[in-house]
């Protein structure tokens, strides 16, 4: 059993507070406000959530529950202080950590006169790098002590939903844990060992970005099917109809599929169906601004290409391996590879393209009147030989999942491996780059 404390006695701190008390262990809740301790104090819960309040209530009866407002009391009869203080948005939408910041602080001032190792673990929503640039160096010049050595730090987010918090804590999906050190590991690998869900060790960076990944994407989703309701309703269609079918599809819709960064969509079917349903959006004087947003977004991710990661290294010889929008294909209906090659015609580069399908499927009869026709300025830089496009260019680009690709920055050291698709499975390193990774 642990001894915890708790900053924060809000929503998230409040049930945490309640939730690990049931579990067992001892733990000292710390609020400023007097009312969320005396309440807690007499057993009783600061907020409206189902079973809380007889969480809390069994808690105290049981003395495995308090509350103080004497942050150095709970910091010295605890090992593990969780942190759940608000990060309200500022008028510019950017995050407050006053409460944060001020909790580090205390923590860092009591921290200097206590001796044994104590882990620090985030509960509130941060943004990434806040651990290493804000909380970690207000700790560490305030107690003299080093992370690693002296204390610990884990960004453990959390995913608790307001009226089913309690359930949401018993029975998650996953639990993320980000840490540097084996005790903090260790640590939480014991304190959750009562939940039947995986726990995710990580990075702290990671597991501080799942939670913003994990809301934009529900908001995402709330703004993409109220879109379509809107859409639906226009036309006289029932929008849950056509949203209960689209969630049976657990193949691609409600799926890992696609959710994996890279570079932009294309192919003979998502452009065109994007395009043609926000134009009956607008003949329909319906507004869209999610659906509207994906064409300019995808078109962005094709310059950016260009913009970050081609221009900054000042050669123009570049060579494209993988001309299709996909492996296993010839297709270049709206390939972005292809329009990427384009910019970098119309900049003057020296441009070599490989692409084995798209070679073969021209000696075939296919595609060999849109290469000769509508493309002569991509076929004329079409080649079926890898090693001579690969030797004579600076710069390679990996246009899609060939496996002939596989390996591509062992075998050619001296070139700048840029990835459109991370085929290599390995983060940005050396001659590797990757695009969003």
């Amino acid at each position: 059993m642990k001894n915890i404390s708790i900053i924060g006695l809000g929503y998230v701190g409040a049930v945490c507070s309640a939730c690990f008390a049931h579990e067992g262990h001892s733990v000292i809740g710390v609020d400023l406000d007097n009312i969320k301790v005396d309440l807690i104090n007499q057993g009783k819960s600061p907020i409206v959530e189902k079973d809380l309040d007889t969480l809390i209530a069994e808690g105290v009866a049981q003395k495995r529950l308090q509350a103080t407002t004497d942050l150095s009391y709970a910091i010295k009869n605890s090992d593990l202080t969780i942190i759940c203080v608000g990060t309200p948005s500022k008028l510019n939408g950017s995050l407050d950590l006053t409460y944060i910041e001020e909790a580090a602080k205390s923590l860092g001032e009591i921290l200097k006169t206590k001796e044994t190792y104590h882990v620090i673990s985030m509960r509130s929503t941060v943004l990434p790098g806040t651990a290493k640039q804000s909380v970690i160096p207000i700790v560490e010049a305030i107690s003299g002590k080093k992370l690693g050595v002296d204390f610990g730090y884990v960004s453990n987010p959390e995913f608790l939903r307001e009226s089913t918090a309690i359930a949401d804590f018993y029975k998650p999906a996953l639990t993320v844990v980000g840490a540097e050190d084996k005790e903090s590991f260790t640590l939480f690998r014991d304190l959750y060992s009562f939940l039947h869900a995986p726990m995710q060790e990580t990075t702290i960076e990671v597991a501080e970005m799942m939670k913003y990944a994990s809301n934009s994407w529900h908001a995402a989703k709330i703004t993409f099917a109220n879109e379509i309701g809107i859409i639906c309703k226009k036309l006289s269609i029932d929008s849950h109809e056509v949203m209960n079918i689209f969630c049976q599809d657990t193949k691609l819709n409600i799926s890992t599929y696609y959710m994996k960064p890279g570079f932009a969509f294309g192919g003979s079917c998502l452009p065109k169906d994007v395009r043609a349903i926000t134009q009956k959006a607008k003949e329909i004087d319906v507004s869209t601004p999610l659906l509207n947003s994906l064409m300019p977004s995808n078109h962005d991710q094709i310059q950016r290409i260009f913009r970050e990661f081609i221009a900054p290294l000042r050669t123009k010889k570049v060579a494209i391996l993988g001309l299709s929008f996909k492996a296993g294909t010839d297709d270049l209906r709206e390939s972005p590879i292809l329009t990427l090659a384009e910019i970098l015609i119309g900049k003057g580069y020296d441009l070599s393209i490989y692409d084995r399908n798209v070679t073969q499927a021209k000696l075939a009869g296919a595609n060999i009147t849109l290469l000769e026709n509508e493309l002569s300025h991509i076929d004329s830089r079409l080649s079926d030989n890898l090693q001579e496009v690969t030797q004579k260019s600076d710069i390679l680009i990996i246009g899609n999942t060939e496996k002939e690709f596989q390996n591509i920055e062992e075998k050619f050291p001296n070139q700048t491996i840029i990835d459109l698709m991370r085929i290599t499975g390995k983060a940005s390193h050396n001659n590797y780059v990757g695009i969003c990774w």
